[in-house]
């Protein structure tokens, strides 16, 4: 049998060395090699990767298909030596989305429940014992995006008994039971209904710079913000303004304009923005095997992986 010939490569990690083992493990039928390893660069079928260099397309000439070792491919879609029209296939791990959704759950506690406050009256020596606001329904939660993230995400937080709202620009097939979805042309409703907007929203033209001064203003007072989709969605310095100004109550941010986060940005100690190092959701290495495998399996006839 012929094995599928791939190229695991990544500007930001070795994903040949911690994925080339797994491949030859549990999907003997696929050869994934690092770059370094290819003799036949016009034999190369597929790519995996995450963040690729500006040319690591460039020299693979008859490529089927790109896929991403996480749930992420903007960085993919928009690579200058990408070829036109290559499909690139994300991570849909419903392990993955567990972990997002238990993180957003976590974050919405902690806003709802205005931990900022409860931690800061630690640090005094206060009893702060708070006796309302404490019911899941207190709060209205906006989930903004609403793929296999977004839809996780919305599940979670339903069990729990908060009122939830879903943007997505079309509506989800099928709809979230106990949701209220939201599509193109009801952004401003759906903003101003959420007390806690949650945006798992992938990184396109149309969301890059999306949450600025004017978004964050149509947000009820009070209200805090749950960052976990892409960064360059939000404008940082204006986050920083809406929360010194009071209009926002809180902020958590796992993902940022510029990674890791450098040393002098105001997100480092400001006292109302809760912080993670882009880990909301890390994918399992067999996963990521186990769906490239189901991809190039799902017709075995064609010799694509479409």
């Amino acid at each position: 049998m012929t094995r599928i010939l791939g190229v695991a490569t990544c500007s930001r990690l070795d994903v040949a060395d911690r994925f080339v083992p797994l491949f030859e493990r549990l999907a003997p039928e696929i050869d994934l090699r690092a770059p370094r390893d290819i003799d036949r660069p016009e034999d190369v079928r597929f790519m995996l990767t995450f963040v690729p260099g500006d040319d690591a397309f460039t020299p693979y000439p008859n490529l089927e298909a790109a896929f991403s070792i996480g749930a992420g491919q903007d960085a993919i879609d928009t690579c200058p030596s990408r070829p036109e029209g290559l499909p690139v296939y994300r991570l849909e791990d419903p392990d993955q989305a567990l972990q997002m959704a238990a993180f957003c759950v976590f974050h919405v506690q902690w806003h709802q429940r205005e931990m900022f406050d409860i931690r800061a009256a630690q640090a005094r020596g206060e009893w702060l014992r708070k006796a309302a606001g404490l019911s899941p329904r207190s709060k209205r939660i906006g989930v903004m995006g609403f793929g296999h993230m977004g839809r996780a995400v919305a599940k979670a937080l339903v069990a729990l008994g908060y009122p939830v709202q879903g943007y997505a620009r079309r509506m989800p097939d099928p709809p979230e039971p106990g949701v209220t979805h939201f599509t193109d042309g009801q952004m401003d409703d759906f903003v101003a209904r959420s007390d806690i907007l949650v945006n798992v929203l992938p990184l396109t033209p149309q969301t890059r710079g999306l949450i600025d001064a004017g978004f964050l203003a149509r947000l009820p007072q009070g209200a805090a913000l749950i960052h976990v989709g892409r960064g360059g969605q939000v404008d940082e310095p204006a986050l920083i303004a809406a929360l010194d100004s009071g209009h926002l109550s809180g902020a958590s941010v796992d993902v940022f304009e510029t990674e890791p986060l450098p040393a002098d940005h105001p997100f480092w100690a400001h006292e109302r923005v809760f912080m993670t190092p882009h880990s909301a959701c890390i994918p399992v290495p067999e996963a990521v095997v186990r769906s490239v495998r189901a991809r190039m399996r799902s017709d075995p006839s064609k010799e694509t992986f479409a």
